[in-house]
């Protein structure tokens, strides 16, 4: 379906970037499990973005989908509150979505956790019908599969120890910095700064800058933000290094699509 940027939001998509803002003011006494209840997205919302995937799943007739019934769907689900497990359960913003698309498409959502740096692989090789993973638009990545109309606005961020000398994004040229392997942080710092260290989740990444491996990670924001809530020895340095937008993945389509 298309990949359009809307100049004035809807204002559906105007009240969920602000849940999505006021993640930090969240207590920290809520479970984990409950995030997805403060991160809904509005009905209207989802009306218009489940309408956009409907035409797309109904014009896509050689899709797996279409063919079986289903819509496999691929997250990497260590990214709060986007998606992250519960039990055996995958959570969070993305599969929501996806699960209103698939009641409103009469079909079943299947989701597949796997590693971030091969969702949208999955989408190109037909392996998936869609990527929903905190995915940021970024050109190359249009080259190889159509987005959604953006649902949030996001941004990278640096978390460094409490009392860490790197207080700006300066700082960080020259010391150690982790990131999620193949996420935007990692292609922000590659290109920018120096190269990383690697690690398969921002989980992972930010669990090192607590244990001393690393001296800062650069992360998405929002999963940042509740990462730092459960870690006192942490901080967000106030200056974000990018300004990003999230859609969802679908195959590259043909003009008509288009």
């Amino acid at each position: 379906f298309p990949a359009v940027r809307q100049d004035k939001p809807e204002p559906g998509r105007n009240s969920f970037l602000l849940r999505c803002r006021q993640v930090n003011h969240i207590p920290r006494r809520f479970r984990l499990h409950l995030f997805p209840l403060a991160f809904m997205p509005s009905i209207s919302f989802l009306n218009h973005l489940g309408a956009l995937l409907t035409l797309w799943l109904l014009l896509c007739c050689g899709a797996p989908a279409a063919e079986n019934g289903r819509i496999l769907m691929v997250t990497e689900a260590t990214f709060p509150p986007y998606e992250f497990r519960d039990g055996n359960t995958i959570l969070g913003i993305d599969p929501e979505i996806m699960r209103e698309v698939a009641r409103r498409t009469g079909r079943e959502l299947v989701i597949e956790d796997m590693s971030f740096d091969s969702v949208i692989t999955a989408v190109v090789s037909g392996k998936a019908d869609a990527a929903a993973s905190g995915i940021t638009v970024t050109p190359e990545r249009r080259r190889k599969v159509d987005f959604s109309i953006p649902y949030v606005e996001a941004a990278q961020v640096i978390i460094v120890p409490k009392g860490s000398p790197i207080r700006k994004r300066e700082d960080i040229r020259g010391k150690r910095i982790g990131v999620q392997h193949g996420a935007t942080g990692d292609i922000y710092v590659t290109r920018n700064i120096q190269q990383p260290e690697r690690f398969p989740n921002g989980a992972l990444a930010v669990a090192a800058v607590a244990a001393g491996k690393v001296d800062a990670a650069v992360i998405d924001q929002d999963p940042a933000k509740m990462y730092v809530a459960g870690n006192e020895r942490l901080e967000i340095l106030p200056e974000p290094l990018t300004s990003e937008s999230y859609a969802i993945a679908v195959r590259k389509g043909d003009t008509v699509l288009l």
